[in-house]
């Protein structure tokens, strides 16, 4: 096997992970109120969302195409750098994002699994070619302008939404408000489910064409009318693995952490974030998932009169927000000059190697103090191990 080859097949089983990882990642996103107000079971909700996520994988490619074009400068990597090079641009820049996601699941930080890898591939490409290396255009319209705006919209549609329900229910009792609206969450829950495999799981399969390309096995022009079939069936897959598996930390920071989450809320949020999702990725934007959820359930508690919003827990999401695409960027860089210096075939099994040590290392770190479905839904403090203040003590999911 070529030198070539082996990066390619390394290359495709690291995006698989990190589409494994984007799944247990970003399950919160969907089904953290609906767990927290008790209109499904924990297990339940997750297995619910794991068939809508790999059903959405395969309603459409717009997101991938934006990926394979809008982040990393394609025609510079498939005319000005060998397919070598370029492959191993796009194989650190995964393992960026891997890391980036396992660190701050380690901790229950919900950030965006979509900037940890365009970090990671922003990072691995300034290092190899310079500023040439990146769509800047591509990035700025797709990717950052987005990332800026889809909260704080999201905050905005879902507290309203929140105050129009509270405002229209006022003469109904509370349980029979949580009963009514408990349905609608499940409902609201499925479509961001739907959503997100429309979305995340593209991404990925945005990364594998481009790498398909540059290694001459995919024609460029074709990514438009879709993807090899192996391409959408595995990431589905993985993603779908990765949901049903269940980032339970992460699930308990949004369910728990935020807000004081009643049904009404729950429904509110959801229909919000699925609405936005929904529309960015018929538009191709590569939105995030994570933003887009936070700012709803943000929303929730600031359009319910009397609710309780955590703003400390926020602002530790935020700083994890505009810190995800600069750490993912070192570390993508990072692991490219590790293997630039080694080259070759060699340099990419180093590189590969040292992304599954680390792996396992924070797998086992996570399993001291574990947070599953049995405990998710336990009492939040001040002091909750989910988003611990004190990094020397983390916890899994």
């Amino acid at each position: 096997m070529s030198a070539e080859m082996l990066i390619l097949v390394l290359l495709v089983i690291t995006a698989i992970g990190f589409d494994f990882t984007n799944g247990f990642h970003d399950t919160g996103n969907a089904m953290a109120t609906s767990i927290a107000t008790g209109a499904l079971k924990p297990k339940v909700a997750v297995g619910l969302s794991a068939v809508l996520n790999l059903v959405g994988a395969f309603l459409s490619v717009e997101v991938a195409a934006a990926v394979a074009k809008d982040v990393l400068n394609q025609p510079k990597l498939l005319s000005g750098v060998d397919p070598t090079k370029a492959m191993l641009i796009i194989f650190a820049g995964l393992i960026g994002g891997i890391l980036w996601n396992l660190f701050t699941w380690l901790f229950g930080l919900p950030s965006s699994s979509s900037h940890a890898l365009f970090g990671g591939l922003i990072g691995s490409g300034l290092a190899a070619i310079g500023s040439g290396a990146i769509n800047w255009h591509g990035l700025s319209s797709k990717v950052l302008i987005p990332a800026v705006a889809a909260p704080i919209i999201a905050c905005i549609v879902a507290a309203c939404g929140t105050w129009l329900i509270f405002r229209i229910t006022a003469r109904i009792t509370s349980g029979r408000q949580e009963e009514g609206f408990r349905w609608g969450q499940i409902t609201t829950a499925s479509l961001v489910s739907l959503a997100h495999g429309t979305g995340d799981a593209q991404k990925t399969m945005g990364v594998i064409a481009l790498a398909l390309i540059i290694s001459g096995h995919l024609d460029a022009g074709s990514v438009k009318h879709g993807l090899p079939f192996w391409v959408v069936f595995l990431c589905a897959g993985a993603i779908a693995l990765g949901t049903y598996l269940g980032g339970w930390r992460i699930i308990r920071t949004l369910g728990k952490g935020l807000v004081e989450i009643s049904a009404p809320q729950g429904m509110a949020a959801e229909a919000s974030s699925a609405a936005i999702i929904l529309t960015s990725s018929a538009s191709g934007m590569a939105l995030s998932t994570t933003h887009v959820a936070t700012g709803s359930i943000l929303g929730s508690g600031v359009g319910k009169p009397g609710a309780k919003v955590r703003w400390a827990v926020a602002g530790r999401m935020v700083i994890a927000w505009v810190t995800t695409l600069p750490m993912a960027g070192l570390v993508g860089a990072g692991t490219y000059y590790i293997a630039h210096l080694i080259g070759g075939a060699a340099g990419a099994i180093v590189i590969f190697a040292i992304l599954v040590a680390l792996s396992g290392y924070m797998y086992w770190r996570a399993q001291q103090q574990k947070i599953d479905a049995n405990n998710v839904n336990d009492e939040w403090d001040g002091n909750d191990p989910a988003i611990s203040e004190q990094p020397q003590t983390p916890a899994s999911v």
